[in-house]
């Protein structure tokens, strides 16, 4: 891979947006199928792109995973890695694009559901990416990494400022 790009935004007056853009050699990456958007679960053991929200101050936040299949996962935990649920919440719009050197993916989330972010003044973000190549190998990519091994769930990686409403 050349480069990994995302970025986190406030799209339109009750939402998050993010973008992910990976470029490279994609045929040495193992991508899944896209398929019609659907809920799925451990996401995160093969390509995907990931995002950790936080309102500031509080312990609790939430962890989404998107995979280039169209597969979602949305949870919520009281504090690190620490007291998981799963959110209610409308499906989020993701919307990707394919070529032979770039795969790119655009993803909006509602808070209506999450009442936690929807009316605060600043959110922290963490954005990050797992690519799993044709032999099956993983690695993590994040804006930073709190400490030597990969852990996207350390708050010292939510380094996106995200403003609220």
């Amino acid at each position: 891979m050349r480069r990994i790009d995302a970025t986190a935004a406030r799209a339109a007056v009750d939402g998050l947006a993010f973008a992910f853009r990976v470029e490279g050699d994609l045929s040495r990456l193992r991508l899944p199928e896209t398929k019609v958007p659907h809920h799925r679960d451990d996401l995160w053991q093969h390509s995907c792109f990931e995002a950790f929200l936080r309102a500031d101050g509080s312990d609790a936040y939430y962890e989404f995973n998107f995979s280039p299949s169209g597969a979602w996962a949305a949870y919520r935990f009281s504090s690190r890695r620490t007291g998981r649920s799963v959110p209610e919440m409308a499906p989020p719009q993701i919307e990707l694009r394919r070529g032979a050197d770039v795969l790119a993916m655009t993803v909006r989330i509602s808070l209506e559901e999450l009442p936690e972010l929807k009316n605060v003044v600043m959110i922290s973000s963490g954005v990050a990416a797992v690519m799993e190549d044709n032999e099956g190998r993983l690695s993590y990519w994040a804006l930073a990494h709190g400490a030597a091994q990969p852990d996207f769930h350390d708050p010292r990686t939510f380094m996106l400022r995200i403003p609220g409403k």
